[in-house]
């Protein structure tokens, strides 16, 4: 049998047809395969939800809201509402079409982003405010210690917008307080998980507490907020939520995958030989908090600090060691780990200069920003691009397939001998990526932590951040993306296209950027060590008459596991 093309058959062809005189059971398994490609070209084909109007757009808890729009489905099956985070037990929809919803909102709902989810695409967001979040005016003499809110300025804005809050009770610094904005993560294995709201503090390594007095704050929009409650915590209290709303980002960043780590780790002691008076400092570092890792807490330590934090470091001392004794600082600390999934539109991208770009572009010691092979390959890379986006993922492709990584390599101090050589490890990889960026004026910094197999077993590793304006730091994996692993780790499918703007939860931060610590004494002995989980300039300091000792910093263990 001869058949005609498409366009020039009268009568189409029976399944008879075309197949003949294959076997019944051919048939039957040919006709389900076609019937299953036919659904799954339509599911593909399926467009997102669109929201196109919310009514009412402020009211309480409780309340029934009307969603209209397109594409939401005839029926609601597994399809669902997400407001501000919190997905609706089933019992709160009235009505479910394709035009139109209407649901009833969560009691212990906030202020936030309405989502549709339908077969696995999600729509745009539609602001609902919660009336009891709404800014008052207050009247008359202020009572009580608690910090209280009277203006926040602007009230939307995408990170890293300059935020005045006005008030009173702020307390004359920021020590032992802070500005908290709403966070969110999606949870991929039980969409209907009701969630607590949770909070983001202003980060430092965004420069984000610009002043701060008793009547007014200044701070910077983090990385990682939604639209929703902004507030302010002293050690008085916490103000009540004063509503803001997130505009204007040029992408989306979703957080999931949520793993909770325990983590311990212990620096071993022994003094050979050692006269009174001395002291010895040891700066410890511990996980650091972002907005992919969360909920940072001390579960036990043997001994108090003498600072308990400084950019995430705690500075131990030692007094009166004596000979030929043993000491021991151990540690456990609890963190959430969290994956991150970004999308940017490239040509929505601002590159304006500012504070945040002006500081993570300079020269350092380990980020040889200056050196002129670095300098000319960047130039010969990104050539008259102008877009701070398109010229990193210009120098992370140039990366991929020009650098080799390998787990060690003899030369890592010499950052720029890599290009030459074409090979590095993942310290210098990560080095060389954020120079790199630098110097093309993509502000960079270096990340340095552990890897996590499946056996729990941590290996060093680095990577990168780049901050893109009004959308806040984008992770970027240069070693991973490359194909460099570890034993029993769990690889991606495309760790290229991966690990630029992506990043796993099988990792723990211990700092992000270069932490530069100031010795204690004059006259202290310095001890620095390269390429450990975190990257700060200073690790111990001995002083007076600690003339010979031995320190042992051991592995991070992880001591518990619980995935979400």
């Amino acid at each position: 049998m001869t058949l005609k093309p498409a366009e020039l058959q009268e009568e189409p062809l029976t399944i008879q047809e075309m197949t003949g005189n294959l076997p019944r059971t051919v048939i039957q398994t040919n006709v389900l395969l076609l019937a299953a490609s036919f659904f799954l070209f339509l599911s593909c084909n399926s467009k997102a939800p669109e929201i196109k109007s919310i009514n009412p757009k402020t009211g309480r808890m409780g309340e029934i809201v009307t969603l209209t729009g397109i594409n939401f489905g005839e029926t609601r099956e597994e399809s669902y509402v997400t407001i501000a985070g919190v997905a609706p037990t089933g019992s709160s929809y009235f009505l479910w079409q394709d035009d139109i919803i209407m649901l009833r909102v969560p009691e212990m709902g906030e202020s936030g982003l309405i989502y549709v989810h339908t077969e696995g695409k999600k729509s745009n967001g539609v602001l609902f405010s919660n009336s009891a979040s709404v800014p008052r005016p207050v009247e008359g003499e202020e009572l009580g210690f608690n910090p209280r809110i009277t203006s926040v300025t602007p009230q939307a804005g995408p990170p890293g917008t300059i935020i005045t809050i006005t008030g009173s009770n702020f307390g004359g610094s920021s020590e032992g307080g802070g500005v908290y904005f709403s966070w969110d993560y999606e949870s991929r294995i039980n969409p209907y998980l009701v969630k607590e709201p949770e909070f983001i503090e202003v980060s430092e390594t965004e420069l984000g507490y610009i002043s701060w007095t008793t009547r007014e704050i200044q701070v910077r929009l983090p990385d990682g907020a939604v639209s929703g409650n902004v507030e302010v915590r002293t050690p008085n209290g916490r103000s009540h939520p004063v509503y803001f709303n997130i505009t204007g980002k040029p992408g989306n960043k979703i957080f999931t995958e949520k793993r909770s780590y325990t983590i311990s780790y212990s620096i071993d002691i022994r003094v050979l030989h050692a006269t009174k008076p001395n002291t010895l400092y040891l700066w410890i570092p511990k996980p650091v908090t972002s907005s992919s890792q969360r909920n940072v807490s001390m579960i036990f330590r043997n001994m108090e600090p003498f600072i308990e934090n400084h950019r995430g470091v705690s500075l131990f001392k030692l007094d009166g060691l004596e000979t030929d004794t043993n000491y021991s600082v151990s540690f456990s600390f609890s963190a959430d780990i969290y994956s991150v999934e970004t999308q940017i539109s490239p040509q929505s991208v601002n590159n304006e200069p500012n504070a945040i770009s002006t500081l993570y572009t300079q020269n350092s010691d380990i980020v040889p920003v200056n050196n002129p092979m670095i300098r000319e390959t960047v130039n010969s890379i990104i050539g008259r691009e102008q877009n701070p986006y398109n010229k990193a993922r210009l120098i992370y492709n140039w990366m991929l397939k020009n650098i080799q990584v390998f787990e060690v390599i003899p030369y890592s101090e010499n950052i720029a001998r890599a290009i030459e050589l074409k090979s590095a490890d993942p310290y210098t990889t990560a080095l060389l990526y954020t120079a790199m960026a630098r110097a093309a004026g993509v502000p960079c910094i270096p990340v340095a932590g552990v890897l996590i197999n499946h056996n729990l077993k941590t290996f060093r590793h680095y990577w990168s951040e780049i901050w893109i304006n009004d959308f806040g730091w984008m992770p970027v994996d240069p070693s991973l993306g490359a194909g460099f692993t570890v034993e029993n780790f769990t690889n991606r499918e495309d760790p290229a296209a991966f690990y630029f703007g992506n990043i796993d939860n099988q990792r723990i931060a211990f700092s992000r950027g270069e932490l530069q610590l100031a010795q204690m004494e004059s006259r202290g002995r310095l001890v620095s060590v390269n390429q450990s989980y975190s990257l700060q300039n200073i690790w111990e300091e001995a002083s007076g008459g600690l003339d010979s000792y031995t320190s042992l910093w051991g592995d991070i263990i992880i001591s518990g596991i619980y995935v979400q």
